[in-house]
């Protein structure tokens, strides 16, 4: 018995799971050990049952399970190799190449880096310590709040503060909106594909989901008409700009058709803009289409950092903002002073308008890395944001490809975790930024270009 099998076989004694499995959970543990390197030949099936003292079926359907997995090749009168036809990349503090958090890359500009440092002390020395320890109103202060109407002027022209609230995070204000719009058993209208956060949301609240269809230019008008007759939804909830997962920005006249539509059924609709400040030109918020019926929400996450949660939401008018403030208030208690000083410093002073800029640019960096290694593939980006939407050929599965990035040190994230259809497509989604550097996301996108050329199945491709 080799060293390997009798390394296998102490587990297989003490084991209750299914020795097929656990052979395909060995033989994954060995490779991110180094116990087993790539391109090492395995035993073969009867000389594997022989040691191991296992029927020749149980060993066939743990090799076939690995397979399935992509961590190992069979070739017809050669064995069977651990396969190994990209280099791994090495784990950093144990995460690998994490692209699966939608997170805007982090520039390296160390006066950009010394701005930040600079302007947050000056923030905190300006103020009296105790008035941010203290409980405040929700809704943020009327300096707080003209600071996020200046924010997002650049979408709401004409915007007054009156009508913007100051919440802890995009996510806590969708929380409150959802409570608010839909009691448990109703139903709101999402894309097919959207930010699993509002799937999550649904569920704790126990509020439905109906999908509506995508097409190059956003969800079908016609299939949030046929539910606003048929359905009786209680919000249309988008994500109009760099639709998260496909990067998506709904067409003008779409955004018409939509607005109009929730207009003459007087639905209410809450404009999700998280990544609307990444792109130099988008076309018109819906905000500004159906301003009667819109709650615009935006924030710092996806322009900035996710640690800085501080978002705004522009209420259709002010009683509105008042009513959602009860709802905020009951969720989150406040939003955190400290954290509301800080934003309002950086938008008043322009740190954050500097940091924006610096984000677009280094995503526009990283999506030149992208066009070049996946070139000849087929996928979806924007050339200004930090995500892109990979399709793959029916014939690979999703969940495989995603999990053997994973072996390898990359994490993607599959379409399923974004679907509210139950008809996910075959396509993952790729974060370029986070805390990855350049160089790291380089190497993470030359490894899924040598993925997706050296697949698991002869025939899966790319389309």
């Amino acid at each position: 018995m080799s060293k390997l099998t009798r390394h296998w076989s102490r587990y297989l004694e003490s084991s209750e799971k299914p020795a097929y499995l656990l052979i395909a959970d060995l033989i994954a543990e060995d490779v991110r050990s180094g116990r087993l390197a790539a391109r090492e030949r395995l035993p073969a099936l009867r000389e594997l049952a022989r040691e191991l003292g296992l029927n020749y079926t149980t060993v066939a359907r743990g090799y076939a399970e690995a397979r399935r997995r992509g961590l190992i090749d069979g070739r017809a009168g050669t064995g069977t190799f651990v396969r190994g036809a990209s280099p791994q990349l090495p784990l950093r503090g144990g995460s690998g190449a994490e692209m699966t958090m939608n997170m805007p890359p982090e520039p390296r500009d160390p006066a950009l880096i010394a701005r930040l440092r600079e302007s947050a002390r000056d923030a905190l020395a300006q103020i009296d310590i105790y008035d941010l320890l203290r409980y405040q109103d929700f809704g943020g202060s009327a300096e707080d709040r003209e600071a996020g109407a200046h924010w997002m002027r650049r979408r709401l022209p004409d915007l007054s503060a009156d009508r913007v609230l100051v919440c802890p995070g995009l996510h806590a204000a969708l929380t409150a909106l959802i409570s608010q719009l839909a009691r448990p058993g109703e139903l709101i209208c999402v894309e097919s594909l959207t930010y699993p956060g509002i799937k999550a949301i649904a569920a704790q609240l126990g509020v439905r989901l109906h999908a509506l269809p995508l097409d190059d230019e956003g969800p079908s008008a016609a299939a949030f008409e046929h539910a606003c007759k048929n359905l009786l939804p209680r919000a249309l909830y988008c994500n109009p700009t760099l639709l998260n997962p496909t990067t998506l920005t709904y067409s003008k006249s779409r955004r018409e058709a939509l607005a109009e539509i929730a207009l003459n059924y007087s639905i209410p609709i809450i404009e999700d803009d998280a990544y609307a400040m990444l792109p130099r030109q988008a076309p018109t918020p819906i905000a500004l289409l159906a301003p009667d019926l819109t709650y615009y929400i935006t924030g710092f996450s996806k322009c900035l950092g996710a640690g800085l949660r501080t978002a705004y939401v522009a209420a259709p008018n002010a009683r509105r903002g008042q009513r959602l403030s009860g709802a905020l208030r009951a969720l989150t208690v406040m939003s955190s002073p400290v954290t509301n000083a800080l934003a309002t410093r950086w938008v008043g002073d322009g740190t954050a308008e500097a940091m924006l800029q610096a984000i677009r640019a280094e995503s526009a960096s990283r999506q030149l890395l992208a066009a070049r290694h996946l070139e000849g593939h087929s996928y979806q980006a924007h050339p200004e944001g930090f995500h892109l939407w990979l399709p793959l050929a029916s014939s690979w599965s999703v969940v495989e490809f995603a999990s053997y990035l994973r072996t390898q040190g990359v994490a993607v994230v599959a379409s399923a975790a974004f679907a509210t259809d139950a008809d996910p497509p075959d396509a993952v989604r790729i974060c370029l930024g986070g805390a990855l550097s350049g160089d790291e996301c380089d190497a993470a996108l030359r490894l899924i270009a040598e993925t997706l050329a050296h697949p698991l199945h002869p025939h899966a491709t790319v389309r």
